[in-house]
C-alpha cells in the first residue's frame, strides 16, 4: 500500500495525497547527472589551481604591478578654486606625494588582484557553461537514460 500524507488546504480542510517516493541511496545518478558532476568537479579544480598555483600567482602579480605602475604614473591634478598661500600649498603637496607613494600603491594593487581573480573565475564559469550546454546539445547520457 502506498504511503499517504495528510495535509490541510488554505480553508483548513484535511485531505490525503500520495507521498513522494524517497530516492534510493543505492541507485546510481543518471548519466547526465554524472557528466554534470564531473564537469562541476573539473571546474572547482580549475578555479582552485588558477587561484593557488605558483605560476598563476606570479602571472597575476606581474600583471598587477605593471597596471599599478601605469595607473600611478598618470598625473592627477587638483585645481584650487582660490589660490592658496605658499605654506598651505606646500602642505597639500606633501600630502599628495605621501598618498601617491605610500598609501595608494598597495590599495590599487589589492583591487587589481581581486579584479583579475574574479575575471579568471568568470572565464572558468563561462567555460563550464559552454561544456554543460555542449553536453546537453549533443545528448550525451540523455539517450542512455531513456
Amino acid at each position: 500500500m502506498p504511503r499517504t500524507i495528510h495535509t490541510y488546504d488554505h480553508h483548513g480542510a484535511r485531505f490525503a495525497r500520495p507521498a513522494c517516493p524517497l530516492p534510493d541511496p543505492q541507485t546510481r545518478p543518471a548519466p547526465v547527472q554524472k557528466k554534470f558532476q564531473d564537469l562541476l568537479h573539473a571546474f572547482k579544480l580549475e578555479v582552485f589551481h588558477r587561484e593557488h598555483d605558483r605560476q598563476s600567482l606570479e602571472e597575476i602579480s606581474k600583471e598587477c604591478m605593471h597596471t599599478t605602475e601605469d595607473i600611478l604614473r598618470t598625473k592627477f591634478e587638483y585645481h584650487f578654486h582660490q589660490l592658496p598661500d605658499a605654506n598651505r600649498a606646500e602642505i597639500i603637496n606633501m600630502i599628495n606625494n605621501y598618498v601617491r607613494e605610500a598609501v595608494l600603491p598597495p590599495v590599487v594593487e589589492r583591487i587589481l588582484q581581486r579584479q583579475m581573480r574574479i575575471e579568471r573565475r568568470v572565464d572558468s564559469v563561462v567555460n563550464l557553461i559552454e561544456k554543460m550546454l555542449d553536453t546537453l546539445s549533443t545528448g550525451e547520457g540523455v539517450k542512455s537514460a531513456r
